[in-house]
């Protein structure tokens, strides 16, 4: 996700390129540092949800714009423009963004999180094997470690 340094749509819609890039910042290292990987994966969600249309479950060109008008202040969006950006990411070509689709274009135009694609798997994949460790030390507490052996049956029991 990145934020505007100045004004909503500073240097963008403008026809200069270089203007609309300098005029935004890539936060998304900063949120994934902050929160961690878990953290930044809610927030993605969280502006999936924002900009999805709910009757379908995903974001349209259209839902895009009215999201990014409502939401994020960028009014001028053109739907030629939220369809390029929809298209961009939609992996399946069903014309919309899916929520998986959503968080890997996010990552993946993301500069910061590209050039630390490394250490972020490395921090995802430590965070499932703790939380897979954690349930199955709360399954093993709970659990009945058999103590309470039954007897033997009777044609093994010693005369």
């Amino acid at each position: 996700m990145a934020a505007p340094s100045a004004s909503p749509r500073a240097g963008a819609g403008s026809g200069n390129p270089e203007a609309a890039a300098e005029a935004y910042e890539d936060l998304l290292p900063v949120m994934g540092e902050r929160l961690g990987t878990a953290g930044l994966l809610t927030e993605l969600r969280a502006g999936f949800r924002l900009l999805a249309d709910p009757a379908r479950g995903a974001i349209t060109a259209e839902s895009l714009r009215r999201g990014a008008a409502a939401a994020l202040g960028v009014a001028g969006m053109t739907l030629a423009e939220a369809d390029a950006m929809v298209r961009e990411g939609d992996a399946d070509g069903d014309g919309a963004l899916s929520e998986a689709e959503f968080c890997v274009l996010m990552v993946r135009l993301s500069p910061g999180i590209m050039a630390d694609a490394e250490a972020w798997l490395d921090e995802a994949i430590a965070d499932e094997l703790a939380a897979q460790e954690q349930e199955e030390g709360t399954h093993l507490a709970g659990a009945d470690l058999g103590t309470d052996v039954p007897p033997a049956p009777a044609s093994r029991r010693s005369v």
